[in-house]
């Protein structure tokens, strides 16, 4: 049975509305859907569920590289001018609207709960910053709390609002990929960020890859496809990215804890774990829970 967890209604003071298909703002491309909802409930500009809109999604225990790749995503979604459309879990999915909305942009969040509700209270504050420039929509009435049902009917939904959906991160059975599926076959465009092969956290993404999706290498290859799919253009700053000594280049590649990387860089076992705490003092990288140690998020950010 599911138990709900870390349930909050969301204290938010924007004029709330319901549509229906028959109403002028009701968004168009969900008519594209099976079964579109009869009716939706919002909280914030219910014009904005017709703006060109960048769905990005990704796993909720998502590794340090995953939230860096969707921050970086909803960030430059925002430079662009696209709307991000999420659906405010924890992990990839808060972190993009988190870096959207930072940035100034419009994000669209989508929850498997009523749209007066906060899950997980993690999120809080991408709900509530998000009726101020944007808006919060669900399908489910006012008041549902959270059930297990409801999230995979959201998943619908993110994937016919967005024109594109990129997968951050995502496990090889989870809802991002059954998102990232029903996205393929409403004919959105599709992108997918590669992962290590020996990561399970990235298995379903490089799967994507496998079966058509297209491949996002890097900020300026993100950049380009944006420009290309929504003939759009953001201006990049200038400067170099920082370069990473072996330890950081060979922890990107993947997560590894510090006999095995000391085994990587055929060094002494010693040398490393001294090394690894002066890097995890300064934030360089992070301490997985299982022991790994992985690069941190703001060190991916920086390269």
């Amino acid at each position: 049975m599911f138990v709900p967890t870390e349930k909050r209604v969301a204290d938010m003071t924007q004029e709330r509305w319901e549509l229906t298909p028959e109403d002028d703002e009701y968004p168009q491309q969900l008519l594209d859907l099976e079964r579109p909802p009869k009716r939706l409930y919002g909280i914030g500009s219910k014009e904005v569920l017709s703006s060109r809109s960048f769905a990005v999604i990704g796993a909720r225990r998502a590794t340090p590289y995953g939230l860096a790749v969707a921050e970086m995503a909803g960030r430059i979604a925002a430079e662009c001018g696209i709307t991000v459309v999420s659906g405010g879990a924890m992990g990839c999915d808060a972190a993009a609207l988190r870096a959207a909305q930072r940035a100034g942009g419009t994000t669209i969040v989508v929850p498997g709960t009523g749209a007066d509700q906060v899950y997980p209270a993690s999120s809080r504050d991408v709900f509530e910053a998000a009726p101020a420039n944007g808006c919060i929509v669900a399908i489910e009435r006012w008041g549902t709390p959270p059930t297990r049902p409801g999230f995979p009917k959201r998943n619908l939904i993110i994937a016919g609002l967005c024109e594109v959906l990129m997968v951050a991160e995502a496990g090889e059975r989870s809802g991002t990929s059954s998102t990232a599926e029903c996205a393929s076959h409403l004919g959105r465009t599709l992108y997918a960020v590669p992962g290590s092969i020996f990561s399970p956290e990235s298995v379903g993404a490089n799967r994507l890859l496998v079966d058509g999706a297209l491949p996002i290498v890097s900020e300026e290859d993100l950049e380009m496809r944006i420009s290309l799919d929504f003939n759009v253009m953001r201006l990049l700053s200038g400067g170099g990215s920082r370069e990473f000594d072996r330890i950081l280049s060979a922890l990107v590649a993947m997560p590894m804890r510090t006999d095995d990387l000391a085994n990587r860089l055929g060094a002494q076992p010693l040398e490393i774990l001294m090394k690894m705490a002066e890097l995890e003092a300064s934030g360089v990288v992070t301490r997985l829970p299982d022991g790994r140690y992985a690069p941190s998020k703001e060190t991916l950010l920086t390269r």
